[in-house]
């Protein structure tokens, strides 16, 4: 019965600040840091701005997974790709959260470029769904867009809609909330990262995730930050084995304890160094 109403909690209490409650990772502050930069981009950082998958130079992909305040039933897993071409770059994520009784999935299509040295543009297109036992299954569609300014070589800002014009679930029209979110990053040199991000859910308090990113040596990098709305501070340690990064992640929740994570990151740049 405890179990059960901690797993209740964690559903309920902290997260209004996402879209679905389970479908958007809780450590995506940090799976999504680098997006307002030129240098400290990543395959993962289109779930947080389309836009800037226009960044990804080479094929990348990543895998990501955590243990949302140490529950089996509140697992979440993270797949996304980045495939650059001649014209534009595309990208692809899908994830899963949730255990066999109740789940989440996503999947979303990707598209970015640039336009010129200044102006970065995305979009995206969700295919979202819930399944319950003993209830059946639902299913929605959405759409994402986002736009980065590059304003100067250091300094970089970005605007992000999710779901502007409401998806809704089935027959009973749950409504999938729009988020509307506006962000800063400025690379104060070619290891270190500040970023702050601005985010609405509609009928929710705003929420300000902050944090960092050093990177001591190519090898070797930290990320840091805080959500304000859940009261949660996130850390992670990534460490790059030629063609793969490997991420150690963890945040607390004051009230839910700790959601440890890991983050596989492949590059093929690196591969080919």
């Amino acid at each position: 019965m405890r179990k059960f109403i901690r797993i209740v909690l964690c559903l309920v209490v902290p997260f209004s600040v996402r879209a679905q409650t389970l479908q958007n990772p809780l450590l995506s502050p940090y799976t999504g840091f680098g997006v307002y930069s030129s240098g400290h981009t990543d395959v993962f950082s289109f779930t947080n701005n389309q836009a800037s998958l226009a960044g990804i130079k080479n094929f990348s992909a990543g895998l990501f997974g955590e243990r949302r305040f140490m529950l089996s039933e509140l697992n979440n897993y993270l797949a996304v790709a980045a495939l650059p071409t001649g014209s534009g770059n595309f990208g692809l994520k899908a994830s899963y959260a949730g255990f066999t009784d109740y789940n989440e999935t996503q999947i979303g299509l990707a598209y970015a470029r640039s336009l010129g040295k200044k102006v970065d543009i995305g979009a995206q297109f969700n295919y979202n769904g819930i399944r319950i036992s003993g209830y059946g299954e639902a299913s929605a569609v959405s759409f994402e867009l986002g736009t980065i300014l590059h304003i100067t070589d250091k300094l970089h800002a970005g605007v992000q809609v999710n779901n502007p014009v409401g998806g809704k679930f089935g027959k009973d029209q749950e409504k999938l909330p729009s988020v509307y979110s506006f962000g800063l990053g400025y690379e104060a040199s070619e290891k270190l990262l500040l970023s702050a991000e601005v985010e609405k859910e509609e009928n929710q308090p705003i929420n300000v995730n902050a944090g960092f990113q050093y990177r001591f040596i190519p090898q070797l990098q930290v990320r840091a930050g805080m959500s304000s709305a859940a009261s949660i501070v996130w850390a992670g340690v990534g460490i790059r084995l030629n063609a793969v990064r490997i991420d150690i992640t963890s945040n607390y929740h004051p009230q839910l304890g700790i959601t440890p994570g890991l983050m596989l990151v492949f590059d093929l740049k690196k591969q080919q160094e």
